[in-house]
């Protein structure tokens, strides 16, 4: 369903783009195709390897960032997002179990389980939580800044989910199995 340009390799994406693909490329081992995708606009690449490179240095370990993105992944059914994120929860040591319960928007850890729920509810609420909602997220034991971080998490998550289901995304991942669509 590819309907925009992918470029085979960093050679091939727009000049301005082509740095920055670089750039992941020395930090991952390769350039996914993702990013190729985006590449199509210098800017848009910019942006989203910007806000994903600050989000790494914020409040949230990456376990949680982790959990998040695959819970995200499933709630808008994108299998691209699904299978890269599994495999990076799997390199942070993330067991298969924690994975599927992540994908469905729960943990076998209570404190990441506050985390994934909210920001299932947040994506498939679009954003119509409570302040009891924030606040069991704060009991939990987060702080304001990663509550902040959490939204934001969703944000770029969706983001990415959308790219890749608009413009169908060949997966450059090992596939697995998504865990449905939210309701």
């Amino acid at each position: 369903m590819l309907n925009v340009n992918l470029p085979a390799d960093v050679a091939s994406a727009p000049a301005a783009s082509q740095p920055l693909l670089q750039a992941v490329e020395k930090k991952i081992g390769f350039a996914p195709n993702l990013y190729k995708l985006i590449a199509n606009s210098p800017a848009a690449l910019e942006g989203t390897l910007s806000l994903s490179e600050a989000l790494g240095k914020g409040a949230l370990d990456a376990r949680t960032r982790e959990r998040i993105a695959l819970a995200i992944a499933n709630v808008n059914g994108c299998n691209y997002c699904n299978a890269a994120h599994t495999a990076i929860a799997g390199m942070l040591k993330l067991d298969a179990i924690e994975i599927e319960a992540n994908r469905r928007g729960r943990s076998s850890d209570p404190k990441a389980e506050a985390a994934v729920a909210f920001a299932r509810k947040v994506a498939i609420s679009r954003a119509d939580v409570t302040a009891t909602d924030v606040q069991a997220v704060r009991d939990a034991g987060f702080s304001d800044a990663e509550l902040v971080e959490i939204v934001v998490h969703v944000a770029l998550n969706t983001l990415t989910n959308y790219v890749n289901e608009v413009f169908g995304t060949p997966i450059d991942f090992p596939e697995v199995e998504p865990a449905g669509r939210a309701a």
